[in-house]
């Protein structure tokens, strides 16, 4: 990815980018007879995505923008809106080409609600996030085709080949970096990588959208039910990868011990939805081996966004290639500890 194609906070705060962002959702405002009423604010600032909430008479809707790294958000996020919509949270408009998303405003997360100290309302969303799953199985090359990146096991092993063998693949060559020594021992156990793939694929579970970054501030709660947001880490995949993000994050919301039985609760509350599947002991089999895929996932994600980020702007970030990477040497049981880099 050249330099003219990446984008980054100088990106969002460019005077002329955020009066054409503007002016387009204006347009868009204005064919449902509505207007901009006050001074747009830019709360979310990052190197590879902004929102800025745009007062409206009665309340506020949202203008996102994303990097290249993330370009299949708008066009999934509209399309979800059409398959699943009262399980997303869906666009008024998007605008592929300049990846732009105007949004309603959803109401309240999970982590400001409070619920995130609530065994049960994790339940209830891993529940209805596995239902949200299921439905969108059939749809898997549809999302494809759509630019949604295609992290399917079969294909993991040489993914993960390429991202290893890059010269630019920001494992390398900065400060944060791995060492040559350890990035030799992540290539050597390419074979129990490739294993727990080759055995996911086996098993029968069937690919689909796995979020990559599932944790309590991309929720919104209240109705009765869940709805997700947030799509740009999203792949499709093996659905279960997606709990070793959202485990980890309950982890650290419910202050709990790894292991600990409510956990192990959340996994199996997830895992009812898969049950046509598979026994119990077999699903959680491949919430096991979803775990040890899980880390080299998080880092192809990872090296995506980031390329789509300005060189100047990866500094702080630079460390999660080559964290999540490293980590897969030892990816830990069930919801081990977080590492520094989990989440964005």
């Amino acid at each position: 990815m050249s330099t003219d194609e990446t984008t980054g906070i100088s990106t969002w705060r460019d005077p002329v980018w955020r009066a054409g962002a503007l002016e387009w959702a204006a347009g868009v405002l204005a064919d449902r007879r509505m207007a901009i009423d006050g001074e747009p604010e830019q709360p979310h600032v990052y190197a590879w995505s902004t929102a800025l909430r745009l007062p409206v008479d009665g309340g506020a809707v949202w203008l996102k923008s994303v990097g290249p790294g993330s370009a299949h958000e708008s066009p999934l996020a509209a399309a979800l809106g059409e398959w699943v919509p009262d399980q997303v949270l869906t666009p008024l408009a998007v605008h592929r080409g300049r990846r732009l998303m105007l949004l309603p405003d959803g109401g309240t997360v999970l982590r400001v609600d409070g619920g995130a100290g609530s065994v049960g309302a994790w339940e209830a969303m891993l529940r209805d996030y596995a239902r949200l799953q299921v439905e969108l199985a059939p749809r898997a090359e549809e999302m494809v085709d759509l630019g949604v990146p295609d992290a399917r096991v079969d294909r993991l092993p040489g993914l993960v080949g390429g991202l290893l063998s890059d010269d630019e693949s920001l494992l390398l060559g900065h400060a944060d970096g791995m060492t040559a020594g350890v990035l030799g021992r992540v290539v050597a156990d390419q074979g129990r990588f490739a294993a727990a793939c080759a055995r996911l694929g086996d098993l029968g579970i069937p690919a689909t959208l796995q979020h990559d970054d599932l944790h309590d501030a991309n929720v919104f709660v209240g109705d009765g039910h869940d709805r997700f947001f947030d799509w740009g880490d999203a792949v499709v995949s093996h659905p279960f990868v997606s709990l070793m993000v959202t485990l980890r994050a309950a982890q650290r919301a419910l202050d709990v011990p790894n292991g600990h039985p409510a956990l192990l609760r959340l996994r199996d509350a997830y895992l009812e939805r898969w049950s046509g599947y598979g026994s119990l002991p077999e699903l959680r089999e491949q919430v096991d081996l979803a775990l040890i895929v899980g880390p080299l996932q998080r880092a192809l994600t990872w090296r995506r966004i980031l390329r789509g980020v300005h060189p100047a702007e990866r500094g702080e970030w630079q460390a999660a290639v080559p964290g999540w990477a490293a980590e897969s040497l030892e990816p830990g049981t069930l919801a081990a500890p977080a590492p520094a880099q989990a989440g964005h």
